[in-house]
C-alpha cells in the first residue's frame, strides 16, 4: 500500500510500505518531484516503484506543496540525507537554490541525479537525465513556422510560460519555440529581451489550467489579434484554450502548440484543441535514475548537451514537411496520466 506523510515546509512523503516493516538492510533511494497530482510526477513514481520493487529497495517519495517550492524540497533533501539515503533523483523548483542544498547532500555522501529540470550549472548534481527541452521547443516552433507558412512572417505570438524565476525547463522550452520559429532569441538562456514585432508577451501560468485561463486573458486585452499561442505545458494549454473559447476565438483561427505528451494533451492533440505538443517519457527518466543510483553506476552523459537525453517526439495529425513526428494514435499509446 502507499502512505502519505507530511514533513515540516508542507513535503509530503510517499512510503511503499507492506503489512511487515521494510527490512532495515535496505538501502533507501528518494525521489522527489515539484508536486505530487501533477501526472508528469506520478508517472515519474510509477516508474521509481517498479524499479524499487524490482531492485529490492526502499523508495521515499517526496514532493513540494506546489510548483516553485523550493523550502519545501530542501526539507525533503534534509529529511534524506538525516535517514542515510544512499542518494535521490529529484525535479528541481528552483534550478539555482536549491543547488547549495544539493552540495549538502553530496558532501555528505549521496548520490545526487536530476530529472527533466537541469540545475543551473548543471554539473551541481552527478548526473542529469532530461528531455532536449531546447529541442521540444524547436519541434514545436518548427512546425507552428510551417504551418503558417508565408503568414508566420505577420504572426502575433502569445507566450504562456511557466514562473518569473525561470527555471531550466521555462527558458529552454520558451528559447526552442522562438529559435524553431524563427525568432532572434538574444540571450539564449532568458527570455524577456526580444525585440521581434510578432511577440505580444510573456505571462506566468504556474504550468496549471487555471494559470493558463489568465495569462491568456491578460494577453487578449494587450493583442487581441493573437493567433500563435505557446505553452509551457499542456494544463496551461488547456487553460489557454478557454480564454480563448469565452473571447469567441476557439474557431481554429489560433494556433496552440505545447509540450508534455500526457494522455490528456494528446487527446486535446486529436480534438484540435492543441495543434502540436513535444512529448516527453517521464517514466524512463525516473527508472534510469533510481537504477544509476542503486546500482553505484552513472548514466552516460552527452558532453555537448551535459545530459543524457531520454527524448522528445512531436505528436500531431497535420505533419509539416521537414518536421519529423508521429499521429496522435501512436502518441496515445506512448503517452502517461
Amino acid at each position: 500500500m502507499l502512505k502519505t506523510l507530511l514533513l515540516s515546509g508542507g513535503v509530503t512523503l510517499a512510503l511503499l510500505s507492506g503489512a511487515a516493516a521494510v527490512a532495515q538492510d535496505k538501502p533507501i533511494i528518494g525521489l522527489i518531484t515539484k508536486t505530487e497530482g501533477n501526472p508528469f510526477f506520478v508517472k515519474m513514481r510509477e516508474g521509481a516503484e517498479e524499479k524499487a520493487a524490482e531492485l529490492g529497495f526502499e523508495l521515499r517519495a517526496l514532493a513540494g506543496a506546489f510548483d516553485g517550492d523550493n523550502e519545501g524540497q530542501i526539507a525533503a533533501i534534509e529529511s534524506l540525507i538525516a535517514a542515510g539515503a544512499k542518494g535521490f533523483a529529484i525535479v528541481p523548483s528552483d534550478s539555482s537554490a536549491i543547488v547549495p542544498t544539493i552540495q549538502s547532500a553530496r558532501d555528505a555522501g549521496l548520490v545526487v541525479i536530476v530529472l527533466d529540470t537541469p540545475l543551473d550549472p548543471i554539473d551541481a548534481a552527478d548526473a542529469t537525465l532530461a528531455t532536449d527541452n531546447r529541442k521540444a521547443g524547436q519541434l514545436i516552433g518548427a512546425w507552428a513556422k510551417g504551418t503558417l507558412g508565408d503568414a508566420a512572417a505577420n504572426a502575433k505570438i502569445a507566450f504562456l510560460d511557466l514562473a518569473t524565476n525561470q527555471p531550466t525547463v521555462d527558458y529552454l522550452r520558451d528559447q526552442g519555440f522562438m529559435e524553431g520559429f524563427g525568432i532572434d532569441v538574444k540571450d539564449p538562456n532568458r527570455y524577456g529581451d526580444e525585440d521581434d514585432p510578432r511577440i505580444c508577451g510573456h505571462e506566468m501560468t504556474a504550468g496549471s489550467e487555471e494559470g493558463g485561463v489568465t495569462a491568456m486573458e491578460t494577453l487578449l486585452q494587450r493583442c487581441p489579434d493573437i493567433n500563435v499561442v505557446y505553452t509551457i505545458n499542456e494544463p496551461a494549454a488547456a487553460g489557454g484554450y478557454q480564454a480563448l473559447q469565452a473571447a469567441g476565438k476557439a474557431d481554429g483561427s489560433v494556433l496552440i502548440v505545447s509540450i508534455d505528451g500526457g494522455c490528456p494533451g494528446v487527446e486535446n492533440v486529436k480534438a484540435g484543441v492543441i495543434g502540436a505538443t513535444s512529448q516527453q517519457y517521464p517514466h524512463l527518466m525516473a527508472s534510469m535514475a533510481l537504477e544509476a543510483i542503486h546500482s553505484g553506476t552513472l548514466p552516460e552523459i552527452d558532453p555537448a548537451v551535459g545530459f543524457l537525453d531520454t527524448g522528445a517526439t512531436l505528436i500531431t495529425d497535420n505533419p509539416v514537411e521537414g518536421v519529423p513526428s508521429i499521429t496522435t494514435e501512436e502518441g496515445l499509446a506512448l503517452c502517461w496520466g
